[in-house]
């Protein structure tokens, strides 16, 4: 028996992208107070509470996807958890 190309038996090919319908309201910035930027944007590096959820248990710093953050408060971000690490208030490495 050949295969048919027009079978809708489901062999072949299938696209297997699901379509959500499930609207999800957009991230916000963890940085941000009260829905506004801080001006100037900085991150205070002894803030361990803030800098711990936006790194993961192995250490890293989490990528802006993840966390919601704008670019500018992910570079913020960035450079207080850098800080923090250099004054030995933070670990490089996880457990």
């Amino acid at each position: 028996m050949a295969y048919s190309r027009d079978s809708q038996s489901g062999g072949g090919y299938q696209n297997n992208k699901r379509k959500s319908n499930i609207k999800r309201p957009p991230k916000r910035d963890p940085i941000y107070i009260e829905g506004r930027a801080p001006r100037p944007m900085y991150v205070d590096y002894k803030d361990l509470d803030l800098l711990s959820k936006l790194t993961n248990r192995h250490g890293r710093i989490v990528s802006r996807r993840k966390t919601g953050c704008h670019a500018a408060s992910q570079h913020a971000v960035a450079q207080a958890i850098k800080r923090a690490r250099f004054m030995a208030l933070m670990p490089y490495v996880g457990d």
